[in-house]
């Protein structure tokens, strides 16, 4: 099984995204998008493919993980680095890949 990683830029922009799910709307809702999250992470981990490549870059993948918010990762041997999360609720015009 490959092992899942949160690049810095990762785990900053999701402390944020979680915070703003939770100041904007509900802990409810904060949740609900966590749940989801770890499904398609689970779902990334049996099937590295799953999602198409970015059409900016090739070895990174763009997923869609709610409406709003887009999760970008690259596949290595052994992990699985995800490289960040845009959500355009909050930058509607600066995707990154």
């Amino acid at each position: 099984m490959k092992e899942v990683v949160l690049s810095p830029v990762a785990k900053k922009k999701l402390e944020m995204l979680l915070d703003y799910l939770e100041e904007e709307f509900s802990e409810r809702t904060k949740q609900n998008f966590i749940s989801t999250l770890e499904k398609i992470v689970d779902r990334i981990i049996k099937y590295p493919e799953s999602f198409p490549e970015s059409s900016k870059v090739k070895s990174v993948r763009r997923c869609i993980v709610s409406r709003y918010t887009v999760m970008y990762y690259r596949v290595r041997k052994n992990k699985i680095e995800i490289l960040t999360f845009f959500d355009n609720r909050q930058n509607p015009l600066k995707s990154p890949y």
